[in-house]
């Protein structure tokens, strides 16, 4: 995964003055190359006062390009999101485009963007994505660009359903709000996998110059090769949504209110129409954050993951106007979190496993009341990645449909998909942990459009039998085995203390073993997925991909947990995952809960050890 650009460490080998020589030579260029006035008096500034510090977080090294694209905060230097490397980018990807589609002058791509914006360096999503475009389009390559703001979903859409060569989507989706991204697709309509990542990284390097025309992003709007998706992308797109409303009927007499935040983010608009392709009264929009703000001016972190602190105005929305479900989207509306009143008045968040469990149960009790032939469920699919609860297992094994996990993140799971697809295959559903689902195939990517106006017909339909969306999830757990998960993070800037942590859980006693237990807990099977190795398979050899460039080792214990720990792709962060998997009939929930957190709390105690690793725990 592409990291937000690091504060970047002397090179080994490079002598102070080497590096000097070396950050003054990087300068230099950008002061040759870079028109922004903006970031190019911040960096003259910095030169003129000696200010090396500065100078080498913005020099010290490029933004890496990964499977994610890029994501890093908005700023002067090749280390930050701005124009000179947005254009430096772009012409890296246009040339590896070049070689990889004979036909890429024929097919074109898509480019979107979301509403951020850096006034101090004068970046922003949209000056960002006219700036692809130019580049595409000065080498003759049509470009589809959006005359405004989309949720990401839209760009997968529109590379499918155009038969493109690629997509663009620059957001951050739910970072801070100095932070931008750049994330890329391929023609299969699915995030980029290796080695495009590698090419791509390869191709930014041969071709840092800006071309010619590179600046001059006024010769786009009077382009032939510039088209406006805008319109017919976002009416086939709904009227492709209308196949996934299975209860029209139930939805035009629903008295369920529903409250809408899309966190000052994109996704206003698109669940309001998504709302009405499915016949339901329109939810209610929090009206501070229903319109788009790069300041991101009421929350503290933009991304409802975070839980309760993000949906405190979603809260006194709906105790107000007495509605028991609030939907929310991220910034960029690829991700869903909801959240439903108890009759405690209590409000309870699904976490993303909860909801996971609830879309994958509806959308195969909802294609199998269309399907009455068994024999199609040897054809039909669900996935979910390796970090995500199992519940999608356990249904399909009772159920007698295909369940498959993929590694983390939802580039492998557009990628199956598509794969599974290809062959005959259904594929019902896909999902992460993160608050991430893919309800619709049409988009092989995570989706909260369709995930919000889908849970919401879902709770529509449930109400018409007396169920609240808890009571259901606790009917899918008695029916098919509780499945507790329980997942966090602590956080860490510093690569060496992540390498040591690792470092010793894979030479725990000294002679390169793993643990053999974690507290009272035995551990009977290991995988890593930074090594390869597996030892409960025959030949000790992992199934799954491996990476080498990412931590990642997942625990199997006796008492049937299971545990991951992972760094992030994205964010400075050491995630785990835990899950308890019971089998049906085993109903004692508590205590079940007590043997999880008794887990969870023994993997942070010895695995770990927040005060050897000085590691600053999740900020509740």
């Amino acid at each position: 995964m592409a990291a937000a650009a690091a504060t970047p460490t002397r090179a080994p080998g490079v002598s102070g003055s080497g590096m000097d020589a070396r950050l003054d030579q990087e300068t230099a260029q950008w002061l040759r190359w870079d028109r922004n006035p903006l970031t190019s008096e911040s960096v003259k500034q910095l030169v003129a006062e000696g200010n090396k510090e500065e100078l080498q977080k913005c020099f010290g090294a490029r933004m890496e390009f990964g499977t994610a694209g890029l994501r890093a905060p908005m700023g002067a230097g090749i280390s930050r999101m701005n124009d000179l490397t947005i254009i430096q980018t772009t012409q890296g990807f246009c040339r590896y485009l070049e070689k990889q589609f004979s036909d890429l002058k024929q097919r074109g791509v898509v480019i979107s963007f979301d509403a951020r914006a850096h006034p101090a360096s004068g970046g922003s999503s949209k000056r960002f994505a006219r700036l692809a475009a130019t580049a595409f389009i000065s080498q003759g390559v049509p470009v589809h660009l959006f005359s405004d703001i989309t949720p990401t979903p839209f760009v997968p859409y529109t590379v499918s359903h155009l038969k493109l060569c690629a997509g663009i989507m620059i957001t951050a989706s739910h970072n801070p709000k100095q932070d931008n991204g750049y994330k890329v697709y391929w023609d299969n309509g699915a995030q980029i996998i290796s080695p495009h990542d590698r090419g791509i990284s390869q191709a930014i390097e041969e071709n840092l110059e800006p071309w010619p025309q590179a600046w001059d992003e006024s010769l786009i709007d009077s382009s032939p090769l510039l088209h406006n998706p805008s319109t017919s992308i976002s009416k086939d797109y709904f009227e492709d949504l209308k196949r996934f409303c299975f209860h029209r009927s139930v939805n035009k007499e629903s008295a369920v209110k529903f409250v809408h935040t899309s966190v000052h983010g994109v996704g206003h608009e698109f669940v309001q129409l998504a709302f009405k392709a499915f016949d339901l009264a329109p939810p209610e929009a929090v009206p501070q954050q229903k319109d788009p703000d790069p300041e991101f001016p009421t929350v503290k972190y933009p991304n409802p993951e975070e839980g309760k602190g993000v949906l405190t105005l979603s809260f006194e929305l709906a105790d107000k106007i007495k509605a028991k479900i609030i939907l929310a989207n991220d910034p960029d509306a690829d991700r869903l979190a909801v959240a439903e009143k108890q009759d405690s008045g209590e409000w309870k968040v699904f976490s993303g496993n909860e909801l996971g469990a609830l879309l994958g149960w509806w959308l195969f009790t909802s294609w199998k009341e269309k399907n009455q032939d068994r024999s199609t469920l040897k054809d039909t699919y669900m996935l979910s990645s390796t970090v995500s609860s199992k519940i999608l297992r356990a249904i399909a094994l009772k159920e007698g449909f295909h369940f498959e996990e993929t590694l983390t993140g939802f580039k492998w799971m557009g990628n199956r998909s598509k794969q599974l697809t290809d062959q005959g295959k259904t594929v019902l559903f896909a999902f992460e942990e993160a608050i991430g689902y893919m309800c619709c195939p049409f988009v092989l990517d995570k989706d909260g459009v369709s995930a919000a106006v889908i849970s919401a017909e879902l709770a529509s339909f449930l109400a018409t039998k007396n169920l609240s969306l808890s009571q259901q999830l606790k009917a899918i757990y008695v029916e098919y085995g509780y499945h507790i998960t329980k997942a966090s993070y602590f956080i860490c800037h510093d690569q060496d203390t992540i390498q040591k942590l690792f470092g010793n859980l894979r030479n725990y006693d000294g002679k390169s073993n793993y643990p053999k237990t974690c507290g009272r807990f035995e551990i009977s099977a290991v995988r890593d997925l930074t090594t390869g190795y597996d030892d409960s398979q025959p030949d000790k050899k992992a199934v799954l991909p491996t990476s080498k460039s990412s931590q990642m080792i997942t625990f199997t214990f006796a008492n049937g947990g299971v545990a991951t720990m992972r760094t992030s792709g994205t964010e400075p962060k050491i995630k785990y995952y835990a899950e308890l998997c019971a089998p049906p009939g085993n109903s004692d929930l508590e205590q079940l809960k007590k043997e999880l957190e008794e887990l969870v709390g023994a993997i942070e105690e010895h695995f770990f050890q927040p005060q050897k690793y000085n590691l600053q725990p999740r900020a509740e």
